[in-house]
């Protein structure tokens, strides 16, 4: 097992990032931080959420992310309980994470903060 880990943020789907966060700003009045012309996300340290508005990386549908103690681990027991990586680890402003879909087909994430 790869310890605990819970969901704490959810990467939405976009095809225009200006109105997507206009849209999320001014309906719930969270603060939306720009990381690059194609990606903005709440920090509010609970459970945030992402708008990917760059195409190649955007997956088909809302993206759970599970936050997990490691991430190796966590990648180990995954490939072990019948789930298929999507995409290998990689770093991000913020941590590390990868992606995998589930014996159900479902396309999640687990990362690790900095």
């Amino acid at each position: 097992m790869a310890g605990k880990g819970r969901p704490d943020f959810i990467e939405l789907p976009v095809d225009d990032i200006d109105a997507a966060k206009a849209f999320y700003e001014g309906v719930f009045g969270w603060d939306m931080t720009a990381f690059g012309p194609t990606y903005a996300c709440t920090l509010t340290g609970d459970v945030d959420i992402g708008l990917q508005a760059d195409r190649p990386e955007k997956s088909a549908a809302p993206l759970p992310v599970i936050n997990v103690p490691d991430l190796e681990a966590a990648l180990a027991a995954v490939e072990q309980a019948g789930g298929a990586i999507t995409k290998p680890i990689f770093g991000f402003p913020g941590g590390r994470r990868f992606h995998f879909r589930d014996p159900a087909g479902n396309e999640l994430a687990a990362h690790k903060p900095d």
